[in-house]
C-alpha cells in the first residue's frame, strides 16, 4: 500500500509515520509538509505526481481546497484529521465527497466514537437533565473548544430538538434549561480528556474519555485508511466504522 501523510512533520504527523510504519512495514509512505526542511518531504502536493491509495491528512484545516482539489484530480481517498474548518472549507469537503471516498472526523480515537454514542444515549435517557462539556488539552492546542468536544455537543443535540451549544460561561445570570454547555482547559502536556456531565436533581452520570498517548489518533487513522479505500465516493466519520465493527 502506498499512502500520503500531509502534515507529515508536524507533532502528529511524526506520530502517524510512526506507528504506520510499525503497523504497516511494507507500505510505501510517501511524505507532504509545507513546512518540511532539508529534503525531510515534499513541501507541495503537486511535487509528487505519482499515485498513493490514500491521503491522510494532519496539517491544518486551511489546507482544505488545495488538499481536496489534489484528491479529486488524482481520483484519491482522503482521510482529513484536522478541525476548525471554516464554512468554505467545509464546502470543499463536502464538494470532494462527491468524487471520492472522504473520512472527516474530529477525533480519531475510537474510544471517543463510542463516548459520543452513549452521550447521545444518556441525554436521550434524561431529558430534563443539565448537560455540561469540559474537555481539557495541552496548552499548544490551536481551537477553543476543541472539535471533538462540538462533535460531543452536536450529537447531544440531535436527540435534544430545541437545545443550543454555550461555549464557555463569561456572564453572570441563571443557567437555562436549553443550554449544553462546552468549556475548555489548556494545561500542561494533556493530550487530551474529555468529560461529559449529566445532572438532575437527584443523581450524576459522567462520561469521562482520556487519551494517553497520541499514538491512539495514529493507529485510529489507520483503522480510517484501510476502512475509506473500500469505500464509494461519499462522506463518512469514525461513526460508519463503528457501525461496521459492531454489525
Amino acid at each position: 500500500m502506498k499512502l500520503m501523510i500531509h502534515g507529515a512533520c508536524g507533532r502528529m504527523g511524526r506520530v502517524v509515520q510512526r506507528v504506520f510504519r510499525e503497523k504497516l512495514p511494507d507500505a510505501d509512505l510517501i511524505l507532504v509538509d509545507p513546512m518540511a526542511k532539508d529534503g525531510e518531504a515534499y513541501t507541495a502536493l503537486a511535487d509528487y505526481d505519482g499515485k498513493v491509495d490514500c491521503i491522510v491528512d494532519f496539517s491544518h484545516h486551511s489546507a482544505a481546497p488545495a488538499l481536496t482539489a489534489y484528491a479529486v484530480a488524482t481520483r484519491t481517498p482522503l482521510v482529513i484529521a484536522t478541525t476548525g474548518q471554516t464554512e468554505a472549507e467545509l464546502a470543499c469537503i463536502e464538494a470532494a465527497a462527491k468524487t471520492v471516498p472522504v473520512l472527516f472526523a474530529s477525533n480519531f480515537s475510537l474510544g471517543i466514537v463510542v463516548l459520543t454514542a452513549l452521550a447521545r444515549q444518556a441525554a436521550k435517557a434524561f431529558p430534563d437533565a443539565d448537560i455540561e462539556i469540559v474537555e481539557t488539552h495541552h496548552n499548544r492546542k490551536l481551537d477553543v473548544p476543541s472539535g471533538t468536544a462540538l462533535t460531543l455537543g452536536r450529537a447531544i443535540q440531535s436527540v435534544r430538538p430545541g437545545s443550543r451549544l454555550v461555549i464557555g460561561r463569561h456572564e453572570n445570570g441563571k443557567r437555562e434549561p436549553d443550554e449544553i454547555d462546552v468549556h475548555s482547559l489548556r494545561m500542561g502536556n494533556i493530550v487530551g480528556i474529555h468529560e461529559i456531565h449529566i445532572c438532575t436533581d437527584t443523581q450524576t452520570l459522567t462520561l469521562r474519555h482520556e487519551a494517553h498517548d497520541r499514538a491512539l489518533f495514529a493507529e485510529g487513522a489507520l483503522t480510517a485508511v484501510q476502512w475509506v479505500v473500500t469505500m464509494e465516493p461519499g462522506l463518512y466519520d469514525m461513526e460508519g466504522i463503528l457501525s461496521s465493527i459492531l454489525a
